[in-house]
């Protein structure tokens, strides 16, 4: 039987590049549609990724305090969000906080700082973490995530070991000006190419549930495409109390699930990440997103906290994928909740409902 999303999954492999009206076909796929539409993607994820995800792990530097007016955004200029607010951590701070992630399976450490961009004093600063990092950990990936970067900070950066350098896109140039009025459009892909031919892997990635719509968000992805986005960070918008998007509710898990495809579909060999927000937007797909997506964040975020570490990792277990970097589980293992400690690692007796005066779980 012919499925479309198969032949766009064959033509993907033998290098044709996705187009608008193909890219339209992927959103606007019906619910009955979705499966397919989960099996044709996994085939590029398998091609390129086999059955590994990567695990990622922040350490939020500072938080709080940046003079940027992103709606999106808890840490933004005037936000009344009841975040975490404090100046740059200490080196052995971020070492302690890095080794956390680093002992649960993270293969690279997101070093993420608050504000427009860094001072040549901050690089240095950052410089310093990199070199405690690095020196105890030397197989460990390092991405800086630092703002927008000023001539010759790239190159300082990826001089003291820095591998990757993070700076999303968020969404399409002509939406931007909706999100954010403090820089524009353009000095965000000025960043990432800076990054680029400094030598850094350059990620880069979206926040979807903004209000963009289809054609915006395909302008977003395709825009990556252009850039050559090692790494994709697909963020769901967390509508933080406080600032200007607080309530805005427009995702639902099935059309997560569609937007992860569309990158997938459109960047093939990128490592795709769902990243904050993936708990409260994709709640019971996470595991059948990661049939698309190769890559996660472990753990919290830099001013919301995710779902427990052990959770995460017992999700890519149960859903048949490893850990890149740890050794595959044999098959017929007993699960992680198994290990013991975790919930669920004992039936819990029932005492309510039937037979008792307290209420039905219902």
């Amino acid at each position: 039987m012919f499925n479309k999303f198969h032949s766009l999954a064959d033509r993907q492999l033998s290098g044709a590049m996705l187009t608008r009206q193909e890219a339209h076909a992927v959103l606007e796929s019906t619910d009955d549609q979705l499966l397919d539409v989960v099996a044709a993607a996994a085939r590029l994820r398998r091609t390129y990724f086999s059955n590994t995800v990567k695990v990622n792990y922040l350490v939020n530097l500072k938080s709080g305090l940046c003079p940027e007016d992103c709606t999106y955004c808890s840490q933004r200029l005037g936000s009344a969000a009841q975040i975490l607010k404090y100046t740059w951590l200490k080196p052995e701070a971020v070492l302690e906080q890095a080794e956390t992630g680093i002992a649960a399976g993270a293969s690279r450490v997101c070093l993420v700082a608050s504000g427009k961009g860094p001072a040549d004093r901050d690089v240095e600063r950052v410089a310093t973490m990199v070199d405690g990092l690095k020196e105890a950990h030397p197989h460990v990936e390092v991405c800086a995530c630092l703002g927008i970067l000023k001539q010759g900070q790239a190159e300082r950066l990826k001089a003291c070991g820095v591998d990757a350098y993070n700076h999303n896109l968020n969404t399409s140039e002509s939406k931007y000006k909706d999100i954010c009025t403090t820089h524009e459009f353009s000095d965000r892909v000025r960043t990432v190419e800076a990054a680029k031919g400094a030598g850094l892997s350059p990620c880069s990635g979206l926040i979807v549930g903004m209000g963009e719509s289809n054609d915006e968000l395909i302008d977003a992805v395709f825009a990556l495409r252009d850039l050559g986005s090692d790494s994709i960070p697909v963020n769901f918008l967390m509508p933080f109390d406080g600032t200007p998007l607080e309530g805005t509710w427009l995702l639902n898990p099935a059309q997560c699930v569609r937007i992860l495809a569309l990158v997938r579909f459109a960047c093939p060999a990128a490592e795709l990440r769902m990243a904050g927000g993936r708990e409260m937007h994709l709640r019971s797909l996470q595991p059948l997103a990661l049939n698309i997506a190769n890559s996660l964040f472990l753990g919290d975020y830099l001013t919301s906290e995710g779902q427990p570490g052990q959770d995460d990792l017992a999700m890519i277990a149960d859903a048949g994928f490893t850990v890149l970097g740890q050794q595959p589980s044999a098959v017929g293992s007993p699960s992680l909740h198994d290990a013991g400690g975790a919930a669920g690692s004992q039936p819990a007796i029932r005492r309510r409902g039937a037979g008792t005066q307290l209420a039905p779980n219902a």
